[in-house]
């Protein structure tokens, strides 16, 4: 085993659901990645729709758990000493299928060895094995200190809650429904006056319809200062659901800008343009409202980009008139108005 240093690290990271075309759903997680020689562990599964064990939304009890089974202070959970690095975001069920590994002390050091996928009690390295990742050697402080700052506070307190002020009700209505069925809880209301600010620090978000004038967006974000909140602000483009949910989602993405898989999203002059920084599976959906605000779906693309830039055409029927361009990937969203 080389005995060369892998510098070990923590980051916060989401796996982006959303309301699909066709009305389904997946859950949006909140969760804390591994970051190794400085790039996320799991941007080395290109094709992986899957969360660490260190989820936002697990009971605190569950999290501690969790935190102190990697600094093996527990039994491993699976046989030979291995321990779920990646699961189901859905379910969490080992049958869904689970990248496990081996995680033991040598001496001071702590090593990440035999990586697999799993779906059983037993892993199977010959048919499962991820036989190009690690093993990793990671200094005993660094490590210790990654972990034990989750357990000071420090990694699971994600506010995913977001305040909706806008003039139509029904739209208002199925957005918030949509997100709650996605896991982001949401709240209808006109104005942020007289909401007593812990209730206010709540929400990790407030998204403004259309309609809404500037002043009373303005009173909205005075509230927010008063209560001294840092929230992001979405300004909605079109009362199209999948539309709203996924800038909602953008705008909840606490992950630094450079351990995003999605770095950039264009649409104009025909084309849609993505940047990519890591192999992933990236989704392209065009949505559009006609004269008679309508709301229209057009898939562009769905599979596997490796990283860089690429470019796809734009059918003119599928963005004529109000038109825009959603890009989705395991852990990222984004969004952009079709330019003329």
């Amino acid at each position: 085993m080389s005995a060369a240093y892998a510098t070990f690290a923590l980051a916060p990271a989401m796996r982006a659901g959303g309301v699909l075309a066709g009305g389904d759903c997946q859950v949006h997680r909140d969760f804390v990645d591994f970051i190794v020689d400085g790039r996320p562990l799991l941007f080395r599964l290109s094709d992986l729709d899957a969360v660490s064990p260190l989820a936002s939304d697990v009971p605190p009890a569950i999290f501690t758990a969790q935190v102190r089974s990697l600094l093996l202070e527990t039994e491993a959970p699976l046989p030979g000493g291995r321990y779920v690095v990646y699961g189901c975001p859905e379910c969490e069920d080992l049958a869904c299928g689970a990248v496990t590994a081996v995680i033991a002390r040598d001496g001071d050091d702590y090593i990440w060895r035999d990586f697999a996928w799993q779906t059983e009690e037993q892993a199977d390295l010959h048919l499962g094995g991820y036989h190009g990742i690690g093993p990793f050697r990671f200094r005993g402080t660094e490590y210790r200190a990654a972990l034990a700052s989750l357990l000071d506070g420090d990694g699971s307190g994600v506010r995913r809650r977001v305040l909706l002020i806008g003039a139509r009700v029904a739209v208002l209505a199925k957005l918030a429904a949509a997100l709650r069925s996605i896991g982001i809880g949401a709240d209808i209301a006109h104005d942020a006056n007289d909401v007593p600010a812990e209730e206010l620090r709540a929400y990790g978000a407030v998204a403004f319809g259309r309609a809404v004038p500037q002043a009373e967006r303005d009173a909205v974000r005075r509230s927010f200062e008063r209560a001294g909140v840092d929230v992001a602000h979405v300004d909605g483009l079109a009362p199209i659901v999948p539309l709203l949910v996924a800038q909602i989602q953008h705008a909840l993405d606490r992950s630094p800008l450079e351990r995003r898989r999605l770095a950039g999203l264009v649409a104009a002059d025909g084309e849609a343009g993505v940047e990519v920084t890591a192999p992933c599976r990236v989704r392209l959906t065009a949505y559009r409202l006609d004269r008679l605000s309508r709301t229209h779906t057009h898939e562009i693309f769905d599979g596997v980009l490796e990283a860089g830039h690429h470019r796809f055409a734009l059918d003119a029927k599928a963005v004529k008139g109000e038109a825009f361009v959603v890009a989705r990937t395991f852990g990222s969203v984004l969004v952009a108005a079709v330019s003329r």
